[in-house]
């Protein structure tokens, strides 16, 4: 290897191609593998088949270091190889494996003897170990993207976890080179304890989640506001001002279901206590029908074929994913009733509800709703005027779980404004 290595990313989905795009930034030379030559092809030509905040515009800055390509031949100039397919989850979160080690069998024949094969997708416990392979590696890296802020995660990372055969030992010469430009500490560990690593981080999140739903359900009934508790916690060092305190509509998105889904299963095999995790996952399914709850009380038994506006069909801002998303589960339950959607990236596909009619804005979806209901927390749904969603619609209910509308200025507009964790 003369100057600096040559990265290859083998699976341009939603990880590849944000850490792709991460690596070229950085000032390396990258290569985007993916077998499908149709894929290869359309972001060749710059069709990105993901939206992530900064990304279109850094593949265009750096384009010039960056190749797609759906020879495997190709690969055999590369100096590390990332294996980043995401990997698929069902609705229960559980992982399907097959697609990542069909990939890593094709991908390794390929690859130089001093080629590094890091495998950057989400695998459980004593996956990596179980990957024989001759030479440097493999190693797996654990990732951290966050759908909305995965490029700029990708870009810019806390840290490197690094798991090995023998963590005792340096990292290979071009692996080391790669990593060390991010310039964030770099922890090398144990393959099972990486792997492991991605999910406890996950698990310390859910747990966060958990408690400020939980706690959120019962400023509800008291009348306590859950905003208002959350700067306290945040200024007392044992939680921390970054602490993840925003009560949800459950857990969503799919990495964080697989997770406990693991822990589960690998808990139950091991004879370990998973309660915790059973109830985070309990909790996280009663949350999602918070909005048809309150729907169910104001609107759906009281009023003659009520129309329903639905602002946001993605899982979370910032992404076109609706992976488990609350909003999905949301039009299902509602398939008796019309309903008027919108969301700025995502298009409703037609079996999501059978009376579903996507708008090309939002204020449009709210005309003659006698409910409108914020499922995603676009910024956009900020600037909403609520007299004028008061004077196009024909009811007086609001269900925004995030707070994207101002109270105050909702309830002087005439309309029943409800939020979690305000009482």
């Amino acid at each position: 290897m003369s100057g600096l290595p040559k990265i290859g990313y083998a699976g341009m989905s939603h990880l590849g191609i944000n850490s792709l795009a991460a690596a070229a930034a950085r000032g390396f030379e990258v290569l985007g593998f993916d077998p499908d030559p149709a894929l290869s092809g359309a972001l060749s030509e710059g069709h990105l088949p993901v939206s992530e905040p900064g990304l279109a515009d850094s593949i265009q800055v750096h384009g010039e270091k960056i190749h797609f390509s759906s020879d495997l031949a190709d690969l055999g100039a590369c100096d590390v190889v990332y294996i980043s397919f995401d990997v698929p989850t069902d609705d229960q979160g559980h992982s399907d494996l097959t697609p990542i080690e069909a990939l890593i069998a094709a991908v390794s024949p390929a690859l130089r003897a001093d080629c590094v094969l890091v495998v950057l997708s989400q695998v459980p416990p004593g996956f990596t170990r179980g990957l024989n392979r001759h030479g440097s590696g493999p190693f797996y890296q654990v990732e951290t993207l966050v759908f909305g802020r995965a490029y700029d995660r990708a870009l810019n990372p806390e840290r490197f976890i690094i798991g090995g055969a023998d963590p005792s030992q340096p990292l290979p010469a071009a692996l080391a080179t790669f990593l060390e430009s991010f310039h964030c500490p770099i922890l090398p560990m144990r393959y099972e304890s990486a792997e492991l690593a991605k999910i406890s981080i996950n698990l310390c999140l859910v747990a966060s989640v958990t408690t400020a739903n939980t706690l959120a359900a019962l400023c509800e009934r008291i009348g306590a506001d859950w905003s208002e508790i959350v700067p306290a916690l945040k200024l007392d060092a044992r939680i921390g001002e970054y602490a993840y305190l925003g009560a949800g509509l459950g857990l969503s998105g799919g990495n964080l279901e697989r997770d406990l889904a693991t822990l589960v299963r690998f808990g139950d095999a091991q004879g370990a206590d998973m309660g915790a995790v059973r109830a985070a996952q309990a909790n996280s399914a009663q949350r999602r029908y918070w909005a048809l709850d309150r729907l169910h009380e104001t609107v759906l038994h009281r009023a003659d074929a009520p129309m329903i506006a639905v602002l946001g069909l993605a899982y979370k801002e910032s992404t076109h994913s609706t992976k488990n998303s609350p909003a999905l589960a949301l039009l299902d339950a509602l398939r008796p009733f019309p309903v008027r959607a919108f969301d700025p990236l995502v298009t409703a596909e037609g079996g999501w509800h059978p009376l579903l009619t996507q708008t090309a804005t939002a204020m449009e979806a709210c005309a003659g709703a006698d409910a409108v209901v914020v499922m995603t927390p676009w910024p956009e749904f900020r600037a909403l005027s609520p007299a004028k969603l008061t004077a196009s619609m024909r009811g007086d209910v609001v269900i925004d779980p995030y707070g994207m509308l101002d109270s105050t200025a909702a309830v002087a507009a005439g309309l029943r404004h409800f939020r979690l964790g305000a009482g």
